[in-house]
């Protein structure tokens, strides 16, 4: 049941926009939601409640970035335990899958095959993979839009949310709706995306395996305004990131980061900075090839960030209420969203 993991990970969305106002999620089985804790997300899970969508058809479904063998290079600390309290605030579940090694150890391929992914199957954990070609990475990933160069997205996201796909049994029974949280005013490429298309797991007209994957983009055409008003109005407190300042909730480290989120970033989480300065060096290639982070940190000011924020992005566990009675937008709401062209 399983794919070239290679291969389908580095598949570019489809472009030619075309805004399907009549999708309707009821028609389907389940409905996955590839969750990543940030505003857009979250505005995704709210827009299928606000749809009536029932709780039980709901999946959210995360992919850490840094896996669970040991790495903590580049996420929020924060993130898996904020998505976790989310879903349980909601009472929809939620699962995860990761690359082994995460990052890291992707980033410092060197002649070897990229790692086997983690996927849920039943009650376990299956490794997929990790047997195809060689290959040397030993640099970070690239700016551009391309994820062909920009393979963060397509190794420890695309690729792995596929790779649960093709491999759970459940997702040839029915019909599947997944649903992710691009916008259009993010980008000029992600503009292009198409609102819904058959997922690039689609396989509705297989001899020998048939599953039927359609890919909806709901708030693809939301403006970040309409993004913040229905997380107000159902009172959710946003990622922590988002109250210290940053824009985006990528990862903390974000190779599309601004001078000063790298500049907040080194004063928050020295030691990860120094070692992705380490990791420039030793690599002879910087992330954004004209300036080190360095030079970057050097050139930013740090954001006004309270002491109590800092503890709870930095943390692994999420202690706070995310149903909260006293809404207030976040500092970095309309701010950098320093993202993917």
């Amino acid at each position: 049941m399983g794919f070239d993991q290679h291969e389908l990970a580095l598949e570019e969305p489809q472009e030619g926009a075309k805004d399907l106002q009549t999708v309707n999620p009821l028609d389907y089985e389940r409905v996955l939601i590839f969750f990543s804790g940030g505003k857009d997300s979250v505005a995704c899970v709210l827009h299928l409640l606000e749809l009536g969508v029932p709780k039980e058809r709901i999946e959210l479904h995360h992919h850490l970035i840094d896996g669970r063998e040991g790495s903590e290079l580049m996420d929020w600390p924060v993130t898996e335990a904020y998505c976790k309290a989310f879903a349980d605030a909601m009472g929809i579940p939620i699962t995860f899958s990761w690359k082994q090694g995460g990052f890291e150890r992707e980033m410092l391929r060197n002649g070897q095959p990229t790692a086997p992914t983690m996927v849920p199957v039943g009650n376990d954990m299956v490794a997929i993979g990790g047997e195809g070609p060689v290959g040397t990475r030993m640099k970070f990933p690239q700016l551009a839009a391309s994820l062909n160069v920009r393979w963060c997205s397509s190794y420890l996201k695309i690729g792995v949310g596929a790779a649960y796909i093709t491999n759970n049994p459940k997702f040839v029974q029915g019909k599947t709706l997944v649903i992710t949280g691009e916008r259009a005013q993010e980008s000029a490429s992600r503009a292009k995306y198409q609102t819904f298309e058959p997922h690039r797991t689609d396989n509705r007209t297989g001899a020998r395996i048939k599953r039927w994957i359609d890919h909806w983009r709901p708030v693809h055409a939301w403006t970040e305004q309409q993004v913040w008003e229905i997380i107000e109005r159902w009172r959710i407190a946003p990622h922590p990131c988002y109250r210290l300042g940053w824009g985006r909730a990528s990862c903390m480290l974000c190779i599309f980061g601004s001078k000063d989120q790298w500049a907040s970033a080194a004063k928050i989480a020295p030691k990860k900075v120094i070692r992705i300065v380490d990791y420039e060096q030793q690599f002879k290639v910087t992330i954004h090839r004209t300036l080190s982070v360095e030079q970057l940190v050097a050139a930013g000011t740090p954001y006004n960030m309270d002491e109590r924020l800092i503890a709870l992005a930095m943390s692994t566990e999420y202690n706070e209420p995310i149903i909260v009675e006293n809404w207030t937008l976040p500092a970095g709401a309309y701010g950098e969203g320093c993202g993917p062209t």
